[in-house]
């Protein structure tokens, strides 16, 4: 018997690449249906402008202050009883002579959250409708 001292060549290992491409397209897909749905999830937004340089009409304004305990104060006269029609009645006699005044809510911030919808009630039974929130920035200052 002959001897075969020749080695045996190996086959070289083959990478079937299929699984590979069907695991990416599977991701793909993945990925685009999420992205399509984070899309209609977003609230698409524009932002206010405000122009601190414009001279404010002080004339045309009124102030309500709201206190913390639900007390309210037409341009910095108090109101007696914390009823609607009170409150309206005090609206229209501050805006009598003024041609489209605005209606500044200075609410505080521990203010029932009813004590504002009544001055903004009470604005609208007086037929003032433009209406505005003070606010201010975390360093305290006034807007």
């Amino acid at each position: 018997m002959p001897m075969n001292f020749r080695r045996s060549q190996r086959e070289e290992p083959e990478i079937n690449l299929i699984p590979f491409i069907d695991v990416l397209l599977v991701i793909l897909i993945f990925l685009m249906l999420s992205t399509t749905y984070s899309k209609f999830t977003e609230l698409q937004i524009t932002l206010p402008v405000a122009d601190a340089e414009k001279a404010r009409d002080r004339a045309r304004e009124i102030i309500v202050a709201v206190a913390a305990d639900g007390r309210y104060a037409v341009n910095r006269k108090p109101v007696d009883g914390r009823s609607v029609v009170a409150l309206t009645t005090e609206l229209a006699t501050a805006s009598s002579g003024t041609t489209d005044p605005v209606v500044i809510i200075s609410a505080d911030a521990q203010a029932p959250h009813q004590a504002v919808i009544n001055v903004m009630d009470a604005a609208r039974r007086a037929r003032l409708v433009k209406l505005t929130f003070a606010t201010q920035t975390a360093s305290g200052e006034a807007r």
